[in-house]
């Protein structure tokens, strides 16, 4: 693998890199902001880029904030992952046709996309890293997933701020990206610092207009990375939680949550990990072509657990302890790491502003 030693690439320079990777035949998809938040679009100019603008994030609160200092990625985790980018939210699986020889059945053999994510945070780099172990790096690969994932081209940005529902340096995985990209830039006042972390990173960076990076702006970027460290004030321990959950399943801590809880899956459709689908199949009238199609669901769903039996989670408690006792421990039993990566999603979208560390913090504290 070709690192490059880290250059400069000036604010002006920025628009070159989009360009480039539209030429390379990347969809470039990047931070713009659409209905009150920063979400992930196609862009093509660095005019679309939030410049300018942050957000501020606490539990079930989100808000949009002038930045004075005119950024263009001062902001923190978006409403929604690069998660739909590798793994759809709705995804056609198969066909099946009838002929008068019987069904014929087909696996679709769409081309597969090639995106460009521009912008991509330390917690997400950590997350679509989980996501491989599930779909990729599995006795069971997905394959659509993997040419999905092994086409993208990952130019990653570290953070210089943090939101007050991160928690990345608890679960180690931000503020600072070490793996996972192919191109890392730190936004300081005149431009980027930039580097390369893959052979096609480096052949796109020689291709920039950069110049050699001056000390005093790696100090500056070094400072910029180190303000998101000193801004998260949010802590989890992480100590022993696993044999903490699941040695407590019929504490009355479930209960206490159950009665805030809407069970509205919010927090599974924000996360950048979960993996929940179900699969339906569509017929025409005539019952002659029928499409198979994966889409997300939640464990918070009452019907995620329906079996013949009936349901199995037929309320709010045991679904929401479904859902925490495998994000933070089970999930380390099937795939050797926690399926949280502290990006504070669920924290911030959910309406009733659960915190994830909080209910953990209180059943330890009962216990103790």
């Amino acid at each position: 693998m070709n690192v490059s030693a880290v250059r400069f690439l000036a604010r002006d320079d920025l628009q070159s890199l989009i360009e480039c990777l539209v030429d390379s035949g990347y969809d470039v998809i990047g931070p713009t902001i659409a209905q009150q938040a920063i979400v992930y679009r196609s862009v093509r100019n660095v005019t679309e880029l939030p410049l300018g603008w942050t957000d501020h994030q606490e539990p079930a609160v989100y808000r949009l904030n002038e930045d004075p200092s005119e950024r263009m990625f001062r902001f923190n985790s978006s409403p929604d992952s690069w998660k739909r980018f590798f793994f759809p939210a709705s995804s056609e699986i198969g066909t099946a046709t009838l002929t008068d020889d019987g069904w014929q059945f087909e696996t679709p053999t769409a081309s597969t996309p090639r995106y460009a994510l521009l912008g991509v945070r330390a917690c997400d780099l950590a997350a679509i890293a989980v996501q491989d172990r599930i779909f990729r790096d599995n006795d069971y690969v997905d394959t659509a997933y993997r040419r999905r994932q092994e086409a993208a081209f990952i130019v990653a940005v570290n953070c210089g701020t943090a939101a007050s529902t991160c928690f990345c340096t608890s679960m180690g995985t931000g503020p600072q990206c070490n793996a996972g990209y192919d191109l890392l830039m730190t936004e300081i006042n005149d431009g980027f610092s930039i580097e390369s972390g893959s052979d096609r990173g480096a052949e796109v960076l020689e291709g920039l207009n950069t110049i050699e990076l001056k000390t005093s702006q790696a100090e500056e970027a070094a400072a910029e990375i180190q303000n998101a460290r000193d801004s998260i004030t949010k802590r989890f321990d992480t100590e022993g939680v696993h044999d903490l959950l699941l040695n407590n399943l019929e504490h009355a801590n479930w209960a206490a949550v159950a009665e805030r809880c809407l069970s509205c899956a919010n927090c599974t459709m924000v996360c950048p990990t979960c993996f929940c689908s179900t699969v339906d199949e569509v017929a025409n009238l005539s019952n002659t072509e029928v499409t198979r199609v994966r889409q997300w669901d939640s464990c918070f769903n009452i019907d995620f657990s329906r079996t013949a039996g009936g349901v199995v989670r037929d309320d709010t408690r045991s679904r929401y302890r479904q859902w925490l006792t495998h994000k933070l421990a089970t999930w380390k039993d099937q795939f050797d790491v926690s399926g949280c990566v502290g990006c504070g999603r669920c924290i911030t979208w959910c309406p009733v502003g659960i915190d994830l560390t909080a209910e953990v913090a209180a059943l330890r504290e009962s216990k103790s």
